[in-house]
């Protein structure tokens, strides 16, 4: 890892907002509405899209509960907490004072990133460029997200680190041929270890140090 870092490339969920909580008890219950006592299915849709959710558990006779579910995850959304994962806006600013490029890379969509801007309008401020569901062809873990973010800053593919909590997140960054960053706040480290270049507890982990020297953020 020793070539020039100019961008950052942050998924949302897990990564910049402490949600990943939140929507394991969304999912939690709405797997009890359609899979009662069969537990836990929730885990298996970590870091994937909604349509992708939708393929895995709400295909055959439970497809037509689509729209159902969707409306209940756009109200349950409206009412979230975005709070900032802990040592993130630090870690953003120390960054940034290097000059690294910043955008958010999320499978979100607009409608979800609207409720985000409510509860932080400054938000759209904190980075160079914000992609959403809308602006990719494919889904993580796919690398066509990460490549057209690092398109959208004008940097090259392996001058980019992608940060990211998700086993899809990782791949698609991997895929896309930039060094990749586990955040251990969803998975634990031992499942992120094998697919990241570098995996960190959080934003105050003693393994950020190596992430900071590779932005040139700390000597």
């Amino acid at each position: 890892m020793n070539k020039q870092i100019k961008a950052a490339l942050f998924d949302l969920d897990g990564v910049v907002f402490h949600t990943e909580p939140q929507y394991t008890k969304f999912w939690h219950d709405e797997c009890e509405r359609y899979y009662p006592g069969q537990g836990f299915l929730e885990k298996t849709i970590k870091g994937t899209t909604l349509g992708q959710t939708f393929s895995m558990l709400f295909s055959g006779d439970l497809e037509k509960e689509r729209p159902a579910v969707t409306e209940r995850l756009n109200r349950f959304e409206q009412t979230m907490q975005f709070d900032y994962v802990e040592g993130f806006r630090e870690f953003l600013a120390a960054i940034q004072t290097k000059g690294i490029l910043t955008a958010i890379v999320t499978s979100s969509n607009q409608l979800k990133m609207a409720n985000v801007y409510r509860s932080h309008s400054d938000f759209r401020n904190l980075f160079d460029a914000i992609l959403t569901a809308e602006d990719f062809a494919e889904s993580k873990p796919h690398p066509d997200c990460y490549l057209r973010a690092a398109a959208r800053l004008g940097v090259q593919p392996e001058e980019c680190v992608v940060l990211e909590d998700s086993f899809n997140g990782i791949k698609s960054g991997r895929a896309a041929g930039m060094t990749v960053v586990g955040l251990a706040t969803t998975n634990a480290v031992s499942a992120l270890l094998p697919l990241a270049d570098i995996v960190v507890s959080d934003y105050h982990d003693q393994e950020m140090k190596k992430i900071l020297q590779l932005f040139g953020a700390i000597e």
